[in-house]
């Protein structure tokens, strides 16, 4: 065969499976107790996920830019001028709860001098951004950035101490904290210090979810000494302190002392809580007693996805995301991805 024949062939060849690729839909994910399949790929680090009264999916991507995803279709809505530093960027988003009424959606991003909490008005794209809190402590590690509205009504933010311990145990300190705020950027009466700061000593909490009305949240720790939290109002969690080391600290429910999971997004499905876990690369499943306090049995679950970012629970499934094009993961195929679950009807 003559060797342009061959470089027209091996043309032809490289447009058929280009074709077949856009037009044969993913693989599920093999998971035997899970239905999975992939509803968004060739992302760069999505970071946090949200759904908008329709039903829609709304999310971020660390280098700036905020999306919707719609059968299968994404939009970006808005490319926010987020710093992207290493950990730093377009982090945590929150679609408000009222927001059929007033279009506002709030994000977590870092800018030249700090992480901020801006509120903006969705209509075809983001549009009029109201800074309500700024200047929070940022570096390029330990930013924290989970944002979320609580069954209170108000807004938990989590930050990082921002590489300097010290500042997780000044109350005084919007670093290495959860905070709470009133929606229109205002410091709720019943905060236990006067001020944005909810609860302190945390290292760089990244997932906060709800049971109830108990709050859970993840935090990384120095070379292992991730934490699970039941997270309390004005109370310290100990940072600098690792874990269980002193006594006049709450303990967390799980230290990962044996190895790194680096757990980011948190939600529970089912009364299950699942943790994203970057360094840890799985997707883990901790069962609890009735009472959600002690936990009977843990499992390790879509482990072959790399570093995963995000889990967040609607309307049956369960949402998570890689996290492989971050810097620190070494990216697959279509990388990076959402994908949706739902355990398996029998």
């Amino acid at each position: 065969m003559k060797r342009k024949n061959i470089i027209f062939l091996i043309i032809g060849l490289s447009v058929l499976i280009v074709i077949l690729s856009i037009l044969i839909p993913p693989k599920p994910i093999e998971q035997s107790e899970f239905e999975a399949e992939i509803i968004a790929e060739n992302l760069d680090t999505p970071w946090a996920i949200d759904f908008l009264p329709d039903g829609r999916v709304i999310f971020t991507e660390r280098h700036g830019r905020a999306s919707i995803l719609d059968d299968g279709k994404i939009k970006v809505v808005g490319n926010i001028n987020a710093s992207e530093v290493s950990e730093s960027g377009l982090l945590g988003i929150a679609v408000d709860p009222e927001f059929g009424d007033n279009r506002f959606v709030y994000f977590y991003y870092t800018h030249e001098n700090g992480n901020r909490v801006s509120r903006f008005v969705l209509n075809e794209n983001l549009e009029d951004e109201l800074v309500l809190l700024d200047n929070i402590p940022n570096a390029r590690f330990h930013d924290g950035g989970r944002i979320k509205f609580g069954p209170d009504g108000k807004l938990y933010i989590t930050t990082g101490d921002a590489t300097n311990p010290s500042s997780a145990q000044d109350t005084k300190s919007l670093a290495g904290k959860i905070l709470r705020m009133n929606k229109n950027g205002t410091v709720p009466e019943d905060n236990p210090f006067g001020n944005y700061v909810y609860s302190y000593g945390h290292r760089n909490p990244q997932g906060i979810a709800w049971h109830n009305s108990k709050l859970y949240a993840s935090e990384h720790g120095p070379t292992r000494n991730d934490e699970i939290n039941i997270i309390a109002k004005g109370q310290n969690y100990g940072w600098p302190a690792q874990c269980d080391e002193s006594p006049n600290y709450l303990d967390p429910i799980r230290c990962y002392t044996e190895f790194t999971l680096a757990p980011a997004g948190i939600a529970f499905y089912n009364d299950d809580l699942y943790v994203a876990a970057l360094r840890g690369t799985q997707l883990r499943r901790i069962v609890f007693d009735d009472e959600r306090k002690t936990i009977l049995m843990e499992e390790e679950l879509f482990s072959s996805m790399g570093r995963i970012r995000e889990a967040v629970e609607h309307n049956g499934y369960l949402y998570f995301s890689t996290s492989n094009k971050d810097g620190r993961g070494i990216p697959a195929s279509n990388d990076d991805k959402i994908i949706r679950i739902r355990i398996k009807q029998d």
